[in-house]
């Protein structure tokens, strides 16, 4: 029997999954956010299903890690400014095996793997990898793959503008019972109609609004301890802009500069990091009397 996980431990097992998915959304310029919003949905929505608060860390811990297959899809089919065509969407759809492929072996990877593995499956079994049906799909995949279909129909590409709200959650409930969860889908509708996840839509991370570049489209990324004056970057066109406060808000004001490989890099967010550890950290396994990896099963049963 494997001893059980201590605090320590456990933070730092939930750190390199954090960190591998903040790779991904590192590679990806388009995202901006994306994964802090699927984690966000994903959480809110299994506490309005009456998860308890553990599983709903464990749902939002899915969404944050759901895209780490694509650390392995190729930066030309990745970064494609474009629709994909048959063969690249191939190459893409092959993104939730490798991301299990990358979890496999990980003491934590049950916590994950469902959403990994399952977010792309349908209920009427027309998805992929493998083409489940309802029953067959878990709990966590079903949400978090709700969650990031209606934040990749919200978001911005430079191919097409990010849908209003409105029109996202009318596409969910007429795919109910076929791309989506009845249960869930009609849920997730009266969470967004309510209001509640107004700090979710639109942001990069709670308290930043999504700022889409005004020469290309996609998202430029403002981040928590950026301030009036600060020069930000968009990663796909590579023009530069500073921020300046509007109204009580930052807004990107263009400088006519192009940015240098220094200022197109990309960043962690160490300070997001740490806050999504200290918020998951007290509903994960730490000196449970039975082995770690029990409690993780049984976690992932329930879910």
């Amino acid at each position: 029997m494997k001893p059980p996980l201590s605090e320590a431990h456990t933070q730092d097992l939930l750190h390199t999954l954090y960190s591998m998915a903040f790779l991904v959304e590192a590679r990806d310029p388009y995202t901006g956010g994306h994964l802090w919003r699927v984690s966000q949905f994903s959480t809110r929505l299994a506490l309005a299903c009456d998860f308890s608060k553990q599983q709903a860390v464990v749902a939002g811990l899915g969404g944050f890690l759901h895209d780490l297959g694509k650390v392995g899809v190729p930066d030309s089919i990745l970064n494609n400014k474009g629709k994909l065509s048959d063969d690249e969407y191939a190459v893409m759809k092959t993104h939730p095996e490798l991301g299990a492929q990358v979890l496999q072996g990980h003491p934590l990877a049950p916590l994950a793997m469902d959403a990994v593995l399952g977010h792309h499956e349908r209920i009427d079994g027309h998805g992929y990898p493998s083409g489940l049906t309802s029953e067959a799909i878990s709990n966590t995949a079903k949400i978090v793959g709700l969650a990031d279909a209606f934040d990749a129909m919200t978001s911005t590409r430079p191919y097409r503008k990010g849908m209003a709200m409105e029109a996202a959650i009318e596409q969910i409930a007429n795919n109910l019972d076929t791309q989506f969860d009845r249960t869930f889908g009609i849920k997730f509708i009266t969470l967004v109609k309510s209001g509640e996840l107004n700090g979710i839509i639109g942001h990069s991370e709670a308290g930043i609004p999504m700022r889409d570049c005004p020469i290309c489209g996609p998202v430029v990324v403002v981040h928590k301890h950026q301030k009036a004056g600060d020069a930000v970057f968009c990663r796909v066109c590579g023009n530069g802009f500073s921020l300046q406060k509007q109204q009580g808000e930052l807004k990107l004001e263009p400088t006519g500069k192009l940015g240098t490989a220094h200022d197109l890099q990309a960043t962690i967010d160490h300070d997001l990091l740490g806050r999504l550890l200290e918020e998951a950290l007290p509903y994960l396994p730490v000196d449970s009397s039975n082995s770690g990896r029990s409690w993780l099963q049984r976690l992932r049963h329930w879910l």
